[in-house]
C-alpha cells in the first residue's frame, strides 16, 4: 500500500499542472486511460507497475465517479454459493470498468441426474518470453538534427570535430544508421513507440491532436513503468506560457505550437504525445527541463534507468536557429555535445554499466559545396555507442534506424518490443553486450 500510496501523491501533484481546457481533457479521457493502462500493464512482463497499481485503487474507491453515475437499480439476492463451486475467473477489462452483480442459481428440476463439471477451458498461448536483461543498466540516448554522415562523422570533412575527433574513437560507430523521414516527429515516435511515419508526423504535427496516440498505445516510458524500472526525459530550454521551467509542456488541445526561435519545440519531445502518459502524471512527473539533469547524474541510485536527452533548437544543430553572431547548425550541436556529454561519462551510473547513445532524430544538412555533385543521402546519419562495456574504435555496418533503437533498448532491459519494432527486419545492437555480461557489476 506505500507504493500505491505513493503513486497516488504522484498522479494528485500532476493534476495541479492542468487547468482550463487541459483539466477538462484529462477529466474526460481518465476512466478509459485508467482501465487502459492497467490491462496494459498487467500483460506486460513486469507485471502490474506502480502506477497502474494506484489508478486501479484510486478507480475502485473513488466515491465520486460511484456518486456522478445513475444509481443501479437494487439487484436480486444472490443465492448462496455451493460448497463445490469453481473459483470466480478473473474478469475482462470491460467488466472491471462495470460494478458486478450475483445472479440467483438456476435449481436443477426434481430428480434429474447432477450436471457435470464443465472441462476447465484451454489455456490461451503463451506469448514468446521477452529477452532477459543483459548489464546494461542506464542508458542515455541524445537525440540531434543531423547534418549528414560526412559532416557529422568523416574524420577528414566533419563540422562536429568533438564528435568525430574525440568520441568516435571511444566508441562503436554504427555506419549505417539511417532516419525514416528528415522531420523529427516520425524518428522521434518511432523511437519511443514503434509508431510508423504518418502524413501529420512529416508535418510536424502542426495540429497537436493530429498526432497524440490513443491511451491504449504504450511507449517505452510505459513499458519502463511496468518493468519496475525508471525513465527520464531532459528537454533544454522547456519552460511554462509564463517562461518558468515547466514539465512535459506540450500545446494546448485547439492551439497550434508557436516555440520561441532556437527554444524547446514540443515536435522534440515525443513523450508528450502518449496519453498513457498524461492521463495518470508520469509525463508530468518525468519530463523534466535538462537543467535537472546535473543532478540526477551525481549518483547511480538517483539516475533513471533511461534518460532521453535533447538540446533546444539551437543547439540541436538545426540551421538559422541560433542568435546572430553565434555558432549555428552543426558547429552548435557540436559545441553542446562538449559540454554535455562528459558530465555523462563521469556520472557514476555510465561508469558502472553505463550505454550513451549520440543518434540523430531529424535532418537539416546544409547544401551542398558542388551544385553539380550527386547529393548524399539526407537520411543516412549515423550514431555513436559510448560504454565502458564496449570495445572502442569499432563500426558496425548493420542496418539500423529508430525502431532498431527502440528494440535495442528493450532487449537491453528484457522488454517486448512495441509496434514496428518487433518487425522481422529490425535489428537490435543488444547482442554486442552479451559477451560482456560476466564482467558487468550489478
Amino acid at each position: 500500500m506505500k507504493k500505491v500510496s505513493s503513486s497516488l501523491r504522484k498522479a494528485t501533484a500532476a493534476a495541479a499542472e492542468f487547468s482550463g481546457q487541459r483539466f477538462a481533457l484529462l477529466v474526460a479521457s481518465s476512466l478509459l486511460a485508467t482501465s487502459a493502462i492497467v490491462v496494459s500493464a498487467v500483460s506486460g512482463s513486469g507485471g502490474i507497475s506502480p502506477l497502474a497499481e494506484a489508478a486501479a485503487q484510486a478507480y475502485l474507491e473513488e466515491p465520486a465517479a460511484v456518486a456522478a453515475a445513475p444509481a443501479p437499480a437494487p439487484a436480486p439476492e444472490a443465492a448462496p454459493a455451493s460448497p463445490t463451486s469453481s473459483p470466480a475467473s478473473v474478469p475482462s477489462a470491460e467488466a472491471a470498468a462495470s460494478v458486478p452483480f450475483s445472479a440467483p442459481a438456476p435449481s436443477a428440476p426434481e430428480g434429474a441426474p447432477p450436471p457435470s463439471e464443465p472441462e476447465a477451458p484451454a489455456p490461451p498461448p503463451s506469448e514468446p518470453d521477452a529477452p532477459e536483461a543483459g548489464p546494461v543498466k542506464h542508458v542515455f540516448l541524445i537525440s540531434l538534427a543531423s547534418p549528414g554522415y560526412d559532416a557529422a562523422f568523416d574524420a577528414t570533412a566533419s563540422q562536429m570535430p568533438y564528435l568525430a575527433g574525440e568520441l568516435r574513437p571511444q566508441g562503436v560507430l554504427l555506419t549505417d544508421y539511417s532516419l525514416l523521414d528528415p522531420a523529427a516527429m516520425p524518428n522521434g515516435l518511432a523511437a519511443i513507440g514503434g509508431q510508423e511515419p504518418t502524413a501529420a508526423s512529416k508535418a510536424e504535427c502542426v495540429e497537436y491532436e493530429a498526432c497524440l496516440q490513443p491511451v491504449e498505445t504504450l511507449s517505452l516510458a510505459d513499458q519502463l513503468t511496468s518493468g519496475r524500472l525508471t525513465w527520464r526525459a531532459y528537454l533544454e530550454d522547456m519552460a511554462d506560457p509564463e517562461g518558468k521551467p515547466g514539465n512535459c509542456v506540450h500545446p494546448e488541445p485547439d492551439a497550434p505550437e508557436a516555440p520561441r526561435s532556437g527554444g524547446y519545440a514540443a515536435k522534440l519531445n515525443p513523450f508528450v504525445f502518449f496519453h498513457s502518459l498524461l492521463d495518470l502524471g508520469d509525463c508530468a512527473a518525468n519530463d523534466v527541463p535538462l537543467s535537472e539533469l546535473a543532478a540526477d547524474l551525481k549518483k547511480a541510485e538517483a539516475t533513471a534507468n533511461f534518460s532521453y536527452v535533447v538540446p533546444n533548437l539551437c543547439n540541436s544543430g538545426f540551421r538559422g536557429q541560433c542568435p546572430e553572431g553565434v555558432a549555428d547548425g552543426a558547429a552548435a550541436a557540436n559545441a553542446w555535445l562538449e559540454r554535455v556529454v562528459p558530465e555523462i561519462l563521469a556520472s557514476p551510473a555510465y561508469e558502472k554499466g553505463g550505454l550513451l547513445i549520440v543518434s540523430f532524430g531529424a535532418a537539416d544538412p546544409p547544401p551542398p559545396p558542388d551544385p553539380a555533385a550527386a547529393p548524399a543521402d539526407p537520411l543516412k546519419a549515423g550514431a555513436l555507442l559510448l560504454s565502458p562495456l564496449l570495445t572502442p574504435g569499432g563500426t558496425d555496418a548493420t542496418r539500423y534506424d529508430p525502431y532498431s533503437l527502440l528494440r535495442s533498448i528493450e532487449d537491453l532491459f528484457g522488454l517486448p518490443p512495441l509496434g514496428a519494432a518487433a518487425g522481422a527486419k529490425v535489428h537490435s545492437f543488444a547482442s554486442a553486450f552479451v559477451a560482456t555480461e560476466t564482467t558487468a557489476g550489478d
